[in-house]
């Protein structure tokens, strides 16, 4: 999931994606990077100058109209905590509500079961939008905020569903730095299994965030290397889909997550085995004749990534690998046929 930021103020790109040209320029990195979902968002998630509803909506709007059409097949999101703003995105064009402040907005599910639509159940502790945490307690207990993450997003999950949005279409987010600090954040990620055993798809947000940059010490450019880390780890307990600024190094990440535990080919091998009978002919002409099994176009996908015989499920394309499934989530087309990264 790529994040193309609609405001002056984000706290990552400082308003680079802002301008509409900008942020197209992005849309088409991202999507030849190799993201499955675009992100959009028209509000800085953290404290700034307010925006209301209609400016939110003015920047949202004909962007994803012109998003859905330079990309018909694009899956893309809406990060969004008004169902007000939720619902003319959604008329745009958007597949998915993320909604990242835990449902503040308690009309919310009815907008995505209106159009359709996926919904991300994120949890905030009973953090207000656009605010910091402040001493933030979740009990005594080791792994309270574990306890309180898993109650409140399957809870969310549930009355989703009530209320008209397909199970296969929710996602639930733990929502690092959101009502939590920096401790919380690291317990969440050594439970990332536990998320995952409650059946629902885990959507992880940790690109360049303060759990980072905190627990290495370092600012916001350097923040990739951390970024990465959480990510291998949090994919490796079966998290699905990861909200990111760099897709092209997360993607790298995930990839190799997979063809670690042995749900993706490797791209091309060289050194195969089996290519050993080929040998002794590598001198009787080009090297890449002697290699062109492992090269052939016939085995790679339109991004060079070997596509060779493994373990597959229905959703075909995104974020991150789960156990017993291809590592990719899917598409605008696997979503219509009601395949999303569901249980």
């Amino acid at each position: 999931m790529a994040i193309v930021n609609r405001t002056p103020d984000s706290f990552y790109d400082k308003g680079a994606t802002f301008s509409d040209a900008a942020a197209r320029d992005a849309v088409h990195r991202a999507v030849a990077d190799g993201a499955d979902v675009i992100d959009v968002g028209g509000v800085k998630a953290g404290p700034g100058e307010r925006v209301d509803v209609d400016t939110e909506i003015t920047r949202l709007v004909p962007f994803i109209e012109w998003l859905r059409g330079a990309y018909p097949d694009q899956l893309i999101s809406v990060d969004t905590w008004r169902a007000q703003v939720a619902k003319a995105a959604c008329a745009a064009g958007a597949d998915l509500i993320n909604d990242t402040w835990g449902g503040v907005d308690p009309a919310m599910p009815e907008v995505a079961a209106e159009f359709g639509a996926g919904l991300v159940c994120a949890h905030t502790g009973g953090a207000l939008p656009r605010t910091r945490p402040f001493r933030v307690s979740y009990g005594t207990t080791t792994r309270g905020v574990v306890d309180a993450v898993i109650s409140q997003v399957t809870a969310a999950a549930e009355r989703a569903v009530a209320a008209g949005v397909a199970r296969e279409k929710v996602l639930i987010d733990p929502a690092h730095d959101f009502g939590k600090n920096t401790f919380h954040g690291l317990l969440l990620l050594r439970h990332v299994a536990d998320l995952v055993m409650t059946g629902w798809p885990v959507l992880m947000a940790l690109s360049n965030k303060d759990v980072v940059g905190e627990t290495l010490g370092v600012d916001l450019t350097e923040r990739l290397e951390g970024t990465l880390a959480a990510t291998a780890l949090a994919a490796a307990a079966g998290a699905r889909m990861f909200r990111v600024h760099e897709v092209a190094a997360t993607r790298r990440v995930l990839e190799m997550v997979a063809s670690i535990q042995g749900v993706r080919p490797p791209t091309r091998t060289v050194r195969d085995p089996r290519s050993a009978h080929r040998r002794s002919r590598r001198w009787q002409g080009p090297w890449r004749a002697a290699l062109g099994h492992y090269l052939a176009p016939s085995r790679l996908d339109d991004r060079g990534v070997g596509s060779g015989k493994g373990r597959t499920d229905d959703f075909g394309g995104a974020a991150g690998p789960q156990r017993g499934s291809d590592h990719r989530i899917g598409d605008r087309q696997h979503l219509s046929a009601g395949r999303w990264p569901g249980r």
